[in-house]
């Protein structure tokens, strides 16, 4: 089995709320909590299993909007000790969730069009949500380093949030990430570490070494600490449901790397299903690829239940996971809502920033040119109905991807400091 020793005993009582099990994904095989990923029965992945709240759900639905602005109000529903929001973190979540209806008129939706904006978190981007429970973990499992393979928003989320922690950090990203993304991550004081390679060739690094003793007392976000990590990302859906005064949106438009927020948003959707925080209805994602990295949008276009990996080359290089682990989970997702996964190039991407840009304010980073991208191409196919209520998830900030649109963005004119060089720019 996959486990990680650590320097507490793990076989002592864990704080971790609600979380009672580790349950393999593919088996059912449960396991006690601890820093372990994989079925030591099949090699499925693991995810944490719950003994969630019941009684009277409008008691519930109040105790959570009594609690703080950010993803600690969720609490009782995450894998986290009742005290959470009095430890030092970074309290990521509560982001806005913009009535996007300037854009609805571009793309010729009437049923309501939202984006939920992610990059007002701390490192301005989702993976702040996802690592807020990681460290959690982390404390729970006596890990005195937090690292990661990261993309780069990982990283800076790692580093910040380490830093905030107390803790070591020594985080992992290929060499030729964006700028501003590894300043970000380095910015922090914690090690960051190039590697020659793809975000792969990364993976398969940190996978070698939590095997090694060099990695004792170490905790990989998106390894070792992986289960923890994930569910995270259900606070995106548990947001967005009570921010449309907790209802289900209809259709959600989701980016795919690893391609586990999409699946831990549908998770999260069906919890509050079951706990009866929102009514029983019908609901649809669509996942969101960039082409030069789309092997969830191939599979799923060819009908195909296995996920091939391909080599990256795309713009979007926070979404360049080449060999997805979710990928399985996304088709899957997709076909039982009846969504459906789409890719759009590098050139619509950098459209769809724009236009987002343009129309709402919102300076998406490369992820969010995706989503948007995609969202206009389902509805110009008739994926995705118009008429119906639509969320678009925006995960990081624009100023981390300025690359991409810097070519094709600038001053309007250059002119001379006064009033007839501005009218003979035509701009009076």
């Amino acid at each position: 089995m996959a486990v990680q020793t650590v320097a507490t005993d793990t076989d002592t009582d864990l704080s971790l709320g609600p979380a009672a099990a580790l349950s393999c994904r593919e088996c059912g095989e449960r396991f006690p909590l601890g820093p372990v990923f994989a079925c030591e029965a099949c090699f499925g992945p693991l995810e944490i299993a719950y003994d969630l709240p019941g009684g009277d759900p409008e008691e519930l639905r109040k105790r959570i909007e009594a609690g703080p602005d950010s993803i600690w109000r969720y609490a009782p529903l995450l894998p986290v000790p009742a005290d959470v929001a009095d430890k030092p973190n970074l309290n990521p979540g509560f982001t806005r969730l913009v009535r996007a209806d300037n854009l609805a008129r571009e793309l010729g939706v009437t049923g309501g069009l939202y984006v939920k904006d992610d990059s007002g978190n701390p490192t301005h981007s989702f993976k702040d949500r996802v690592v807020a429970i990681a460290v959690e973990a982390a404390r729970a499992f006596g890990f005195t380093t937090l690292s990661c393979s990261s993309t780069g928003n990982l990283a800076g989320a790692v580093g910040a949030a380490a830093a905030r922690a107390g803790l070591r950090s020594c985080v992992f990203i290929p060499h030729d990430l964006e700028q501003g993304k590894v300043v970000m991550a380095a910015v922090y004081g914690g090690d960051l570490v190039g590697i020659e390679g793809t975000y792969d060739d990364v993976n398969r690094f940190c996978s070698e070494l939590i095997g090694d003793p060099i990695g004792e007392g170490w905790g990989f976000v998106n390894v070792n600490l992986r289960p923890y990590y994930a569910e995270g990302s259900k606070t995106l859906a548990y947001e967005i449901c009570e921010q449309l005064g907790w209802r289900l949106p209809d259709q959600l438009v989701v980016p795919i790397a690893s391609g586990s927020q999409l699946t831990k948003i549908d998770k999260g959707l069906r919890e509050l299903i079951a706990l009866g925080l929102v009514e029983d209805r019908p609901y649809k994602i669509f996942g969101a690829q960039a082409e030069g990295c789309s092997p969830v949008a191939r599979a799923f276009k060819d009908g195909h239940d296995v996920v091939r990996p391909v080599k990256p080359d795309t713009i979007a290089k926070s979404l360049a996971i080449g060999n997805p682990a979710d990928g399985p989970y996304v088709l899957d997702i997709a076909r039982r809502t009846g969504g459906a996964v789409e890719d759009v190039n590098d050139g619509e991407i950098v459209d769809a920033i724009k236009l987002l840009a343009r129309t709402e304010g919102v300076f998406a980073e490369t992820a969010g040119g995706v989503t948007v991208g995609v969202t206009r191409k389902l509805i110009e196919a008739g994926a995705l109905d118009p008429t119906l209520t639509t969320v678009v998830l925006n995960t990081g900030d624009g100023l981390k991807t300025l690359d991409a649109v810097a070519p094709t963005t600038g001053p309007s004119a250059i002119i001379r400091p006064n009033l007839d060089s501005f009218r003979e720019a035509g701009l009076a």
